[in-house]
């Protein structure tokens, strides 16, 4: 019966060793798929292009090199938002100062921009300069005039009445 004890105790550990030496041949396969995952270089994605018009959904196209790679081109799905400011990319955004003086030379004035955020892989200015119309210059000169002659009237209404 001792015997028999012992035969198992002996078996039991032999399993253990059996167990532990598959465990570490297995790690040792799995660390060399690791390593020929590393032969395919790093996506290069290719700048949203919307489905109908200039924002919304659309897709980006992904490639990469590599012997062994399985995958070197594929499709993704991507947004430009409709708010941003087309000018200065679809793909960038920026934070804006308030509006400047009106340049009298120009009739235009300026604001700029510094680059708040960009999507995926975008190469964005890191600050732009928007420029618009004046608008209506208000002409004091000539309102004031008219004031003086509408009072100069009610004037001669008031001395008849």
């Amino acid at each position: 019966m001792n015997g028999q004890k012992q035969w198992t105790r002996v078996a039991v550990l032999a399993l253990l060793v059996l167990t532990v030496m598959a465990a570490e041949g297995g790690k040792a396969e799995k660390q060399g798929k690791k390593e020929r995952k590393s032969d395919c270089g790093e996506w290069q994605w290719s700048v949203c292009v919307a489905n109908e018009g200039d924002c919304g959904l659309g897709t980006r196209e992904g490639t990469r090199t590599g012997t062994d790679c399985k995958q070197t081109i594929k499709t993704q799905r991507c947004k430009i938002p409709c708010n941003w400011k087309k000018k200065f990319g679809g793909e960038c955004k920026y934070d804006f100062q308030a509006w400047g003086e009106c340049d009298l030379v120009t009739g235009k004035k300026n604001r700029t921009g510094v680059l708040k955020r960009a999507l995926m892989d975008a190469t964005c200015a890191a600050t732009v300069t928007a420029t618009k119309p004046c608008g209506k210059i208000p002409k004091t000169k000539l309102q004031d005039a008219k004031k003086q002659k509408k009072e100069g009237k009610k004037r001669e209404r008031a001395q008849m009445d």
